[in-house]
Parts: C-alpha cells; structure tokens; sequence
C-alpha cells in the first residue's frame, strides 16, 4: 500500500521532503500507477503531507496497539476521522464498487480513508491480530499479516532469511560449546 511505502520513505530518514516527494513531485503520475493505482484525483499539495504524516503517526499506534480492543477503539477513531459513508461508484469504468470518501476530498484524505477502510474490512474478516512489527530486531517494519496461518513474525522474506541465519548460527555455536 501508498501509505507503507510513505511510511518507509519517513523512517529511512528521508522525512519531510522525501515524503513529498513520494507523494508527489515530479514523476508522481508514473510512481502511481506503478504502484498500481489510479492517478490521484487532486494535485498533491503540502496538506497532503501533514494529513498524511498525521495518519501515520496514528497507523504507528494502530499496529502497536497491545490488545485488539484498543486496536478496534483506534481503528474506529480512524474511520470516523478519514472516511465516508459508503457510496456506489463506477466512477473510472472498472464496474461497480464502494468508495469511503468524499467525491471532493483531498489526496491526503483520499489515501488515508481508502487505507483505513481497506485495512478494518481485512482486520474484521481475518483477525485484528495481523497487523504487527517484524522481530528481527534491527528491523521493527510495521506489516499486514496476509499469510494464510496468520502467524507472520518478519516483514518479509528477507528479514525471516535473516532472523532464520541467526537462529542457525546461534544454535550452532551452542553445539560447539557443549
């Protein structure tokens, strides 16, 4: 999703102005659609940035959330602020479907509330508990758990490579040892 992709680029410690970049600048048309989504319906203004910075922040206390009752009390905070009452739209050709946002919203608003509403449809049909941060610890990525189990613990392929070596090595100097 955009919004994993703007957190990656804030925690990289690009901040601000790589956050404006990535969601806008120059080339954000192509970036866009080669993230695979359809041009943004608004130009991307430095609103944008703060809503989208404010969304992070609290997407941050949504995956660190301990227990899924405040997981739930957050998630709905989320939908009240950055969605929509539904409506039916064929506005792009694609078919029928629902949009949780204002026809006028801004880009800021428009990825925070498809984001949000996105994740409480998957969170509610899969489990609040897939959302969480890989363990490796150099790492600490926020994830959305889609494997089948439900049991993910790195944020990807590379990070469980990583933690898997560790756990090899480590057993193998304890072998030694004995």
């Amino acid at each position: 999703m955009v919004a994993f992709r703007v957190a990656a680029v804030e925690r990289a410690g690009q901040g601000r102005v790589g956050l404006q970049d990535e969601i806008g600048g120059r080339g954000g048309e192509r970036r866009w659609l080669r993230w695979g989504l359809i041009p943004s319906p608004t130009p991307v203004r430095k609103r944008d940035l703060v809503v989208v910075s404010r969304f992070l922040a609290q997407w941050e206390r949504l995956v660190d959330a301990a227990i899924e009752p405040a997981r739930v009390e957050l998630l709905n905070a989320m939908l009240r602020r950055y969605t929509a009452p539904p409506s039916i739209t064929d506005h792009d050709g694609s078919g029928w479907h629902l949009h949780y946002r204002d026809p006028a919203a801004d880009f800021g608003d428009t990825l925070a509330g498809a984001t949000t509403a996105s994740a409480a449809q998957f969170l509610c049909a899969h489990g609040m508990h897939r959302l969480g941060r890989c363990e490796l610890p150099d790492c600490g990525k926020a994830f959305t758990d889609f494997s089948r189990p439900g049991r993910q613990r790195y944020c990807g392929p590379a990070c469980a490579n990583r933690g898997a070596v560790r756990r090899h090595r480590s057993r193998a100097r304890l072998a030694v040892r004995r």
